[in-house]
């Protein structure tokens, strides 16, 4: 090992090799040793080598905490200016080691002498980015706070401040033990602070805990108690805590978000001065805010001795009619309060009480209509109105038929640019099909120009997105990357196209001895529709470059996938004695409409062709026959010794549908042979969207495929899972129990914006007359007595699909769903308002439809809110 004195020795004498590899090694100490008293020429030039040799290892090499620190010193100690050393420093491959390495370049910068450290730590604080990791963000908190530099406030910056102040730097010696003594001790608390506040999001990351000894012993949503506290000893302005609180829950944001600022201003306990000053902005808070604000500000407002009336009433228009019962209720009781003690405007203040009688929720309906004929008004009253003369089905408009395909690619630049917005974004929302016609069409008739188009795009722009996920099998980013760096690359077309063969090889199976499927399944979990897309692209990569290829026969006609038979005989056609590709027809067949067209048929067996003699066998045959579905239930592996997260993380149970093909068919391909996959995993979805469009034909084949996507959304709460349900109501065919099940799953998904998804399925299919809804409401309660779903959660899309124009359907639905959750032994939480709403829209649609187990219900005693529900649907059947 080689001396502090002759490693300087050599870097002076020219010799750099040495500190090149202590910074691989990350030995930045030494770093430091060896470059101390080092001239400052002889520094400059050791940084033009290390600025080269980092240009060649910048795409390759991860600068990990040791490394990291190392690069760091290296480049303080060597680069001539800030702005130089933040080209290699503000990247988010160098990750140097938190406080330690602030010391050490500390050291080195104050060793040399230069006069920029505190330019270089700002420059990198404003460049922090979400691939900023903590302990890099450390690093830069550090120099900021040894150089005495203002920190940025982008939002950036201060979520990972935020992410500090929740997990902190044990390591750092002398660190106070709690939050609010590390705040209180925090240079950049102060200008934090208010931005708080300002960031969308940021509410989300406010509420964590703070462990103590042992975690059933933390410290809840311990930052706003910090503050709070904080504010109570004067550290930080009570003021800026109360207004930025309010003004952040009246801009809004997610709910989630918006906890952390009802949770301070519950800490703060304003007085009754500090809310007699905001009672506006209380006013708009009780409102509009969520439900937890609104709560907190209706219990601040009841305590104001001096609260204009007016101001009161104007308020309850818009607070009784809010979907929140307890806040309504409470509002209630507050109006009633009111004209009991002002007699004189006791009328006035009934009305507005009366403005209840037209609430959801039928309790409430009868509280306030009790109310307002106790203070003088008399609003009409009616539990559930007159019946209807005769049977009101939807009105729904009718839906608009599929929509044509986008035009085919023919420009250069255009394909760039589509190119661009997929490797731009982490979900695959660019249409696939049309950038791989246009990327076979284009490098036929202009590959100099594709080259010369593509290479920027993917290599500099967009490298790293084709290893984003390559651990999942469902994921074809690689894939698809590298078919466009072959479509890209002048070189090596020979070795390209023997690799992408060798590729295609694998999922080949032309031994048909055997019963295995063409398309081999290597994993369980890959299902057969993404083994078809994979093979599609390993074939076009093994004949991207063939002079002469027209386009792809398999790009659809239409937008849902559809192809149409004519255009796709005319493509054939074009090829004249060419072979077409195997899996490009393959695809082209499986996007024809399913009905027989015998004119086409005729036509494709007069080209003379092996291929034209497929089409015409295919059309004939009716294309692929649709499969026999059986429901199945999986359940939860069993549990690990010890502990088991990934256990825990699982559903104790979900139903899937089970695929066979019809008796006598060979599923040469293995699409209608399909197993429920197996419980587990955390597949990459963003492809799954494309599914619908292999088989635009068989809507049911793609729901039992996607089954457990959308299960996922209700049983383990993921999101965006029942994004594909919109486009299966897109596409034809029957639906089956699959689609039946993953309409009942998506109704009980976590997140809204699944739920609205399922919704406009549901909406689409039902205007189209291809809804199920007993089928979909006998899976919805099977759920649901099965507790794999909440009933709570359902209620929202069946009362908007009722109040859209489908009361019909959801009756039915709703009908059909509730002989299995009454006859449930403990009633879920919800089913008096699934009663309501089916008394509702049985009223609405005068449509009688029996319910097995509801007379038992409404014939027990007692006046409980489920029982009266029941009974008010018995009087609507019986009325009807």
């Amino acid at each position: 090992m080689k001396s502090t004195v002759r490693r300087q020795r050599e870097l002076a004498a020219g010799g750099t090799s040495d500190l090149l590899d202590l910074v691989q090694s990350g030995s930045a100490g030494q770093i430091v040793a060896a470059l101390a008293e080092l001239p400052e020429q002889r520094r400059r030039e050791i940084g033009g080598e290390l600025t080269t040799w980092f240009k060649q290892r910048q795409r390759s090499t991860w600068w990990t905490a040791g490394s990291g620190t190392a690069l760091a010193v290296a480049v303080v100690g060597c680069l001539p200016t800030a702005a130089q050393a933040a080209t290699i420093l503000a990247r988010n491959t160098v990750n140097p080691d938190g406080e330690r390495a602030a010391t050490l370049v500390s050291k080195v910068a104050e060793e040399r002498g230069i006069t920029w450290l505190g330019d270089l730590a700002h420059r990198l604080a404003t460049k922090v980015n979400q691939q900023t990791w903590i302990e890099r963000w450390r690093f830069l908190a550090a120099l900021l706070r040894l150089t005495g530099t203002t920190p940025p406030t982008n939002d950036r910056f201060v979520e990972l401040w935020l992410g500090s102040l929740e997990l902190p730097d044990r390591r750092r010696a002398g660190q106070p033990a709690t939050l609010t003594e590390r705040l209180r001790d925090d240079p950049f608390l102060t200008a934090m602070l208010p931005r708080l506040f300002e960031v969308d999001g940021l509410g989300s990351r406010m509420t964590f805990d703070e462990v103590t000894t042992t975690w059933d012993e933390r410290q809840r949503h311990v930052l706003p108690t910090a503050l709070a506290h904080l504010a109570t000893e004067a550290t930080i302005d009570r003021k800026l805590l109360i207004d930025g609180s309010i003004g952040r829950l009246l801009r809004g944001d997610r709910a989630a978000a918006l906890r952390a600022f009802t949770i301070l201003l519950t800490e703060l306990e304003p007085t009754t001065t500090e809310v007699a000053t905001r009672a506006t902005d209380y006013l708009r808070l009780l409102a509009d805010a969520p439900a937890p604000a609104a709560t907190m500000a209706q219990k601040a407002l009841r305590d104001l001795p001096d609260l204009e009336i007016d101001a009161v009433l104007d308020t309850s228009r818009d607070v009784l009619l809010r979907p929140d019962k307890a806040l309504v209720k409470a509002q209630l009781t507050w109006l009633d309060r009111l004209a009991r003690h002002h007699r004189d405007r006791a009328t006035q203040i009934a009305e507005v009480i009366a403005i209840a009688a037209e609430h959801p929720a039928v309790e409430l309906r009868d509280r306030a209509n009790t109310l307002a004929t106790r203070h003088g008004h008399d609003p009409t009253v009616g539990d559930i109105g007159p019946a209807n003369t005769r049977p009101r089905g939807d009105d729904l408009p009718p839906p608009a038929p599929p929509a044509p395909a986008p035009t085919p690619i023919t420009d250069v630049d255009e394909l760039a640019e589509e190119i661009a917005a997929l490797l731009g974004t982490q979900s695959q929302g660019t249409p696939l099909d049309r950038i791989l016609d246009g990327l076979v069409r284009l490098t036929t008739t202009d590959s100099t120009r594709v080259h010369a188009a593509l290479t920027p795009v993917i290599e500099r722009r967009h490298w790293s997105w084709g290893n984003e996920h390559r651990y999942d099998p469902l994921c074809l980013c690689e894939v698809v990357v590298d078919v466009l760096t072959t479509a890209g690359a002048t070189d090596q077309q020979a070795r390209r196209r023997s690799r992408w063969e060798t590729l295609l090889a694998a999922v080949r199976r032309t031994d048909r001895t055997t019963p295995q499927p063409e398309l081999v399944a290597t994993n369980p979990r890959v299902p057969a529709p993404h083994r078809l897309m994979r093979a599609r692209l390993l074939e076009i990569g093994a004949h991207l470059n063939e002079p002469g290829h027209p386009g792809l026969l398999a790009t659809p006609t239409s937008a849902n996938g559809l192809l149409d038979p004519l255009t796709l005989l005319e493509r054939l056609a074009a090829l004249g004695d060419r072979t077409p590709w195997h899996w490009d027809l393959t695809q082209a067949l499986l996007r024809l409409p399913t009905d027989t067209d015998e004119a086409v048929a005729s036509k494709a067996a007069a080209l003379g062709t092996t291929a034209g003699e497929r089409l015409a066998t295919w059309l004939r045959a009716g294309g692929l026959p649709q499969p026999v579905m059986r429901a199945t239930t999986l359940t939860r592996r069993p549990r690990k010794v010890g502990y088991d997260w990934e256990h825990d993380q699982l559903p104790p149970k979900r139903i899937l549908v089970e695929l066979r093909p019809p008796d006598g068919h060979d599923d040469r391909y293995g699409l209608l042979t399909a197993d429920p996959a197996p419980l587990g995993g955390n597949e990459h979805l963003g492809w799954a969207h494309l599914w619908p469009s292999i088989l635009p034909g068989h809507r049911g084949v793609v729901a039992a495929y996607t089954l457990p996507i959308v299960a996922a959304t209700a049983d383990t709460d993921q999101r965006d899972g029942t994004a594909v349900l919109p486009l299966l109501a897109e596409s034809t065919g029957p639906g089956g129990m699959a689609l039946d099940l993953a309409l009942a799953y998506g109704l009980g998904a976590r997140h809204g914006a699944d739920r609205v998804a399922t919704l406009d399925a549901l909406l689409g299919l039902a205007a189209a007359g291809q809804f199920d809804a007993t089928g979909t409401g006998e899976q919805l309660g099977r759920l649901i007595a099965g507790q794999l779903v909440k009933l709570t959660r359902a209620l929202e899309p069946l009362r908007d699909a009722a109040l859209a124009g489908a009361p019909l359907t959801v009756w039915r639905l709703t009908a059909a769903a509730l002989p299995a959750v009454l006859a449930t032994p403990t009633p879920p939480r919800g089913l008096p308002d699934l009663l309501s709403l089916a008394a509702e829209t049985a009223s609405t649609t005068g449509v009688r439809i029996e319910v097995p187990g509801l007379d038992a219900v409404a014939a027990r005693g007692g006046t409980s809110r489920l029982v009266t529900e029941a009974r008010r649907l018995r009087h609507a059947l019986d009325t009807a």
